[in-house]
């Protein structure tokens, strides 16, 4: 269970984020921090979480590789349960951390528990191994679901998630020439990773906004 959480943000916000890392990242890495700082700077509320392999890292143990994405649903939960937060929510995640929270999005959604998903670089497959889908529950799922993807991430391209079946419930925001973090090329874009972070807490404040009125 997670032990210890960072916030930003007001905490009269109109909503608030429990955010999720990524596999091979803690949640005070650069990319993290960089989601947590756009996201407050638009008046969220962001709340971030280990999971425990991750924690234990802290501790110098050894550098477990992190667990089959499914097992970590129960840890998710737990942090939400931990936090016992009033008003609306929203869970999220970058990379991993979106992933197990779209697994777990509907059970809370359908309780009212949450009032959405937010995922930043949705792992649609395996880097290399497009036939290797994540996307059997997306097809169905009825979270109103935000995703922010770059249009060249390795691990679902703009033109490979075009050819996928996905919910109805699912809205997509491609960052051009983002990678699996949003960044650009800036001689190809005319884009700055700044600029894509700096959108990307636009589009997540008026998703948000559209969320819950």
């Amino acid at each position: 269970m997670p032990t210890e959480f960072l916030e930003l943000g007001p905490e009269a916000a109109s909503a608030t984020i429990v955010f999720a890392h990524g596999a091979g990242a803690p949640m005070d890495s650069p990319a993290m921090t960089a989601i947590a700082d756009a996201l407050a700077g638009q008046g969220l509320r962001v709340i971030r979480f280990e999971f425990s392999y991750m924690a234990a890292r802290r501790t110098g143990g050894t550098r477990k590789p992190p667990p089959r994405a499914e097992t970590l649903n129960s840890e998710y939960l737990a942090a939400i349960e931990a936090l016992q937060l009033d008003g609306p929510l929203i869970i999220a995640g970058k990379s991993m951390g979106g992933r197990i929270a779209s697994m777990i999005a509907d059970e809370l959604f359908e309780a009212g528990r949450i009032a959405g998903l937010l995922c930043v670089g949705y792992p649609f497959h395996p880097v290399g191994k497009p036939e290797k889908l994540r996307t059997e529950h997306l097809q169905h799922l009825q979270t109103p679901t935000l995703i922010c993807q770059g249009t060249r991430d390795q691990f679902g391209s703009q033109n490979e998630v075009s050819e996928y079946e996905l919910s109805s419930a699912i809205q997509m925001s491609w960052f051009e020439d983002g990678d699996h973090d949003l960044k650009p090329r800036k001689r190809v874009s005319g884009f700055t990773h700044t600029d894509h972070i700096n959108y990307m807490g636009e589009a997540v404040s008026a998703w948000v906004e559209g969320l819950i009125g």
